[in-house]
């Protein structure tokens, strides 16, 4: 009588042995895979808040930059909290009453940290074409080269003749 591993009597416990590893196999795979999925869905989660973290600190930091070359004056509407620069909200004055200053342009005055007519007056021209420069082809068009002297006229409280000079203005510039 010859020893075969597939013979009647020994084929069903090789079938009974088969399922039982499967079955084995089937509930580590499945356990493994929901490990795996909470391990994951745990570090992503970390990552995002961390992600929200620092946006939320760009967004309420200032990027003032002490550069004298491209006529950066130093921000005095910060104040320093764990070393980090934080926009002081209480002085925003409306830019769009300087000539040649939309909603649009002011917009991107603030994101330059640009919120009053100090700042403003303080701001070199090349500096301001800059941020026109950056903002695209819709915004080169445009001439800062009065806006300081405007914004320190606004700033002192000049208003008639801020009004008076602006009459001869036609886009901020002279006409």
């Amino acid at each position: 009588m010859s020893l075969s591993l597939f013979t009647n009597q020994n084929t069903g416990h090789l079938i009974e042995l088969f399922l039982w590893m499967l079955g084995a196999f089937l509930i580590g795979w499945i356990f493994w895979r929901w490990w795996y999925k909470n391990k994951c869905e745990t570090e992503v989660n970390v990552w995002k808040s961390k992600y929200q973290e620092l946006e939320h600190i760009q967004n309420t930091t200032i990027k003032a930059k002490k550069v004298s070359a491209h006529g950066v004056t130093e921000v005095n509407t910060a104040h320093f909290v764990d070393g980090v620069a934080k926009v002081d909200d209480s002085v925003k004055d409306d830019l769009t009453k300087i000539e040649g200053i939309g909603p649009k342009i002011k917009n991107l005055l603030n994101d330059d940290s640009i919120w009053s007519f100090k700042q403003l007056s303080e701001s070199a021209v090349s500096r301001l074409e800059k941020i026109l420069e950056d903002a695209g082809p819709r915004y080169r068009m445009h001439s800062p080269t009065t806006w300081p002297d405007q914004a320190k006229l606004a700033n002192e409280g000049n208003w008639d003749a801020l009004k008076k000079w602006q009459d001869d203005l036609k886009g901020g510039r002279k006409k």
